[in-house]
């Protein structure tokens, strides 16, 4: 009867073990084609990622790609906006000449295949004197570029007569702005928008473009409860705006030096606003702007960029957004413009 229990009880113990080993064969198998799959998952998307990236829809004679894919961007940025604005509502007049707390911000900018994201410092955001609030997102290639734009801002300060004030600090108004553009490069095979401001493009023979471009630009600014209590006396003024654009310009890559080192850029796109909706209202008393007046937006962009080596490169571009409405009786003129200074390394 002994011999019978051992007998079983040493079955019982392989068995589990054979169990244990089948298990842990089974995990392991298991663990292999997970990791084998995600590895198999993100070489597709890798190779579909390299390939749009090297993908010839342009004459490479005029424009390539760099034959890296990596593209490391050390920035300096310092952005601004301008505000001014004057009208008459049931014979209150208003007028202002503002601007916001300049933004100060360092960049550091990673961009594999077009894909890019970037780590953004601003120092005064840091100390805490700067309250304002700004999103920029862009996507451009040879063919389509779009740009937007938000700002939040209670930093206006400059002149103004609004009642019985002559002069606006911070906190006075509060300001919600939206700029968006987007462009069409008709000569896309040969002009690269991208190779003057982002880099990934390469222009090698100068060449221009003609494109069209649509802009809108929306927004609010208000007296805050602030200014009611430094100055009771003071008006309450609500401006609001949003205005439709539609024009064309032009743009101009330079190529100079033996190896093409040097790219400056220049590009303009005049609009003509096709639909508005402008309102000035001034305790209550409201003034609005329909009409069919000649308004316009403009959009303007400079760069220019020096190559050391195939590796490495830097410059310094500037984008601009400027905007004027005018019916006679409200007159709203916009400034918004980035400023940015890099450094790049291709890896």
């Amino acid at each position: 009867m002994r011999n019978y229990l051992l007998i079983i009880l040493f079955s019982a113990v392989t068995s589990a073990a054979n169990a244990q080993f089948v298990a842990a064969d089974s995990l392991k198998n298991d663990s292999t084609a997970l990791y084998e799959a995600k590895e198999s998952i993100g070489k597709r998307l890798n190779e579909k990622i390299t390939n749009s990236y090297f993908k010839t829809k342009y004459d490479t004679n005029y424009v390539v790609r760099p034959k890296e894919k990596w593209l490391l961007r050390l920035l300096g940025n310092y952005a601004g906006n301008y505000i001014h604005a004057k009208g008459t509502v049931n014979d209150v007049y208003s007028k202002y000449d503002l601007h916001t707390r300049r933004n100060t911000s360092v960049s550091l900018e990673v961009n594999y295949c077009d894909l890019a994201v970037a780590l953004s410092l601003n120092p005064d955001k840091i100390k805490g004197i700067y309250d304002d609030y700004e999103l920029n997102l862009e996507y451009h290639n040879n063919m389509i570029s779009l740009d937007f734009n938000y700002l939040r801002a209670t930093s206006l300060t400059g002149d103004i007569k609004l009642g019985n004030i002559d002069h606006l600090d911070e906190d006075g108004l509060r300001m919600n702005v939206v700029n968006a553009s987007a462009y069409y490069i008709f000569n896309h095979r040969k002009f690269s928008y991208p190779a003057a401001l982002y880099q990934n493009y390469y222009q090698r023979r100068s060449a221009g473009s003609w494109l069209a471009g649509l802009s809108v630009q929306t927004g609010s600014i208000k007296t805050t409860d602030e200014l009611k209590e430094r100055s009771p006396m003071a008006p309450e003024v609500h401006l609001k705006f949003a205005n439709v654009a539609l024009g064309g310009g032009y743009g101009y890559n330079l190529v100079l030096g033996q190896r093409s080192q040097w790219l400056l850029h220049l590009s303009a796109i005049p609009s003509v606003v096709v639909y508005k909706h402008n309102r000035l209202t001034v305790n209550n008393d409201e003034k609005k702007d329909h009409g069919l007046n000649f308004n316009m937006i403009f959009n303007e962009r400079a760069a220019v960029v020096y190559h050391f080596s195939p590796r490495y490169l830097g410059g310094a571009s500037i984008m601009m957004s400027n905007s004027i409405f005018d019916n006679g009786n409200i007159t709203v003129n916009q400034n918004k413009w980035i400023a940015r200074a890099f450094f790049g390394v291709r890896l």
